[in-house]
Order: structure tokens, then sequence, then C-alpha cells
């Protein structure tokens, strides 16, 4: 499962729906998000991809502390 947090929103999906793998590169996998999404892939240039030792798939804008 993929799990998005994109713009305040959160959402599940299917690794099958997106069209990716576990060996499926970062750079890819947030291309094929950005068409899923329909947006320009740049808005997804500062999110963080953390795959999970269960085989989930995060992907998230990176935290900012401080």
């Amino acid at each position: 499962m993929v799990h998005v947090r994109f713009e305040g929103r959160s959402f599940d999906v299917t690794e099958t729906r997106l069209g990716v793998t576990a060996t499926t590169s970062d750079v890819a996998i947030k291309e094929r998000l950005s068409q899923h999404l329909d947006v320009n892939q740049d808005r997804l240039s500062d999110y963080v991809i953390d795959r999970r030792p269960s085989g989930d798939v995060i992907i998230r804008p990176e935290a900012v502390y401080g």
C-alpha cells in the first residue's frame, strides 16, 4: 500500500494502481504519483518517500523542525 499525505489530505493508493513495485525508484514513484494526482512533478520535489519494513510506502512532505 502507498500512503500519501498531499496538501493536507491523506489517502491510500495500491501499488498496482500507481504501477509501482518494491524496487521502483523514488524518482519513478514521484513521477507516477504526480500523474495520478494530475499535478506537475515539481510539486512533489520536497516530499519524502519512506519505505517501511512491512513493504508499505509513505509519501509525505519533508518535516521541518525548529
